[in-house]
């Protein structure tokens, strides 16, 4: 018991003391030997591990924005203002996988249980970037949800228009794509503010314009409810007794929810599925998947669900919405479109890769809790190997066979042969965007929106090499596969172009009209 004690007092001095040495390295300015081992660190990672590195960009101009980078820097900077430099140029690459992020204060292990105490209203808030006007979509607050519909002016008294002109220089689309942008950035925009002011914040204050009037609304970090104290004067509320009978259909209740949100991937924090299914209108003529991302949640259930139902209902039409959608897994994708289809089909390649063993890499090496590195070079044996058997050499390239590269896939039984229409915005990206393409290649849907932020000649995602820079602590992400399907487009760099092309404007968000949705309805001769 005492060793036990001893060893958790050693822990936690030596988590106080790297979060001192953390926190002081971060604060202070680099010198130019350590700014530019940091670029030359960057570029380094990237040559070696990163598929389709000059895809979008020449050799000769890449190596020409990092030598400018270091030939530029020629004064000590902080990490954040290191990141406000470095950033554009690995943003220069255009390949959106890559995310870079500046390195924040960390907090002490006390510090970080009463943070867990407290909530921030702001990271309720949902936000749309459209006709230059950047409103308030969504409030998952209890309250205040009057603001929603409200134009943002300014954040902390910064013009929220230079906010985004900044922060775009610091992320790419994939390829010369231009609708992921300002899409993403009202998206993530906490995120995004985040990185652009390099501090995390507790209060935040919005200027905002709601038809005539323009007013400030400022949010802070508080206590969660249960956290506070109570009100003595208030008589709590005595439990009701509950009879077996209750007990049980409460258990059942309970069961039946727990189902229902794996299946639909319930997102807490918002009170939202990531998967929905419904029909519109009465007689069950029209399908409607609302699917919001391809993450968390027993997807196989749902698919088969929802496509029993409309098998059941005899549905001729059915509309995916892709809006919004910013990917996720590739085997959901995968079981989704082995619905759509009643021909056998290869949905996608075998990834190209940089190294024969991409998941050791991942799961080892680089800036990731050392919890899962020791268990990753624990158990190397059975990663490499499992690596080595799912990859082969053709040439200089190294190519990964995925579960979903098979070329004789099946659809599945319950594959659905009516009309698809599939509605697709800037957001559409990632997973979505390789959805899309197999659809759109083989002429199986009618695209309705904006050209998706996802290219169409596929990304560079998978699994993610995770790098920390030495000195200025700046931590970038990208990933080691290239995944495309088997169809390629002759417009290099760019995202499915929808068939019908509709951008929503403000007076439509205003008026909670839903025109890409209306022109499909409009064109089946349905209404709600």
């Amino acid at each position: 018991m005492k060793q036990i004690t001893l060893l958790v007092t050693i822990l936690c001095f030596t988590s106080c003391v790297s979060t001192k040495r953390f926190n002081t390295q971060i604060a202070k300015e680099h010198n130019l030997i350590e700014l530019h081992k940091d670029i030359d660190k960057a570029y380094h990672e990237l040559k070696k591990l990163h598929p389709k590195l000059y895809q979008y960009i020449s050799k000769k101009d890449l190596d020409y924005k990092f030598d400018s980078l270091k030939q530029h820097i020629n004064q000590p900077l902080k990490s954040h203002e290191f990141y406000k430099k470095l950033a554009p140029v690995i943003a220069s690459i255009k390949q959106g996988h890559i995310s870079v992020s500046p390195p924040f204060k960390k907090r002490t292990t006390k510090e970080k249980k009463h943070r867990k105490k407290t909530s921030f209203d702001f990271n309720k808030l949902d936000f749309e970037y459209v006709n230059s006007a950047f409103l308030i979509s969504a409030n998952y607050n209890k309250t205040d949800k009057e603001i929603v519909g409200s134009e943002v002016i300014s954040v902390n008294n910064e013009p929220i228009q230079q906010i985004i002109q900044q922060s775009k220089k610091r992320f790419a689309s994939d390829g010369y794509n231009t609708t992921f942008h300002n899409r993403i950035i009202a998206h993530h925009f906490s995120g995004m503010y985040l990185k652009y002011k390099g501090v995390v914040m507790d209060s935040i204050c919005l200027q905002l314009k709601n038809k005539d009037s323009i007013y400030y609304k400022t949010f802070t970090r508080i206590l969660k409810e249960k956290y506070r104290k109570k009100d003595s004067t208030i008589t709590p509320i005595k439990k009701v007794k509950l009879t077996p009978e209750q007990r049980l259909a409460h258990r059942k209740k309970k069961r039946f929810q727990k189902k229902y949100n794996k299946q639909h991937g319930f997102i807490k924090s918002k009170k939202l599925y990531q998967r929905n299914f419904n029909f519109i209108g009465k007689d069950s003529s029209i399908a409607y998947l609302k699917i919001r991302g391809f993450h968390n949640g027993n997807y196989k259930k749902f698919y088969e669900n929802s496509f029993k139902k409309i098998e059941a209902a005899k549905t001729n039409t059915l509309i995916i919405d892709l809006r919004n959608n910013t990917g996720g897994r590739l085997n959901e994708i995968y079981k989704l479109y082995s619905y759509l289809t009643d021909q056998e089909f290869q949905f996608v390649n075998k990834a190209e890769s940089r190294t024969r063993i991409p998941v050791f890499k991942a799961a080892a090496t680089g800036n990731i809790p050392l919890s899962v590195k020791f268990f990753s070079y624990l158990f190397s044996p059975i990663l490499i190997t499992h690596d080595l058997l799912k990859t082969s050499k053709k040439g200089n390239n190294i190519y990964y066979k995925l579960s979903s590269s098979k070329s004789n896939s099946k659809p599945n039984p319950l594959n659905f042969k009516g009309k698809i229409y599939v509605l697709i915005n800037g957001n559409s990206f990632s997973a979505s965007s390789i959805l899309a393409t197999n659809l759109h290649a083989t002429n199986r849907a009618t695209f309705v929106g904006e050209e998706t932020g996802g290219g169409y000649n596929g990304t560079v995602a998978g699994i993610y090499k995770s790098v920390l820079l030495p000195n200025s602590k700046i931590k970038f992400n990208f990933g080691l596969m290239q995944i495309e399907s088997p169809y390629k487009s002759q417009q290099i760099g760019r995202g499915i172009i929808p068939d019908i092309k509709i951008t929503p404007t403000k007076n439509d968000r205003l008026q909670k009209i839903d025109p890409e949705l209306e022109w499909i309805l409009t064109k089946e001769k349905h209404n709600y």
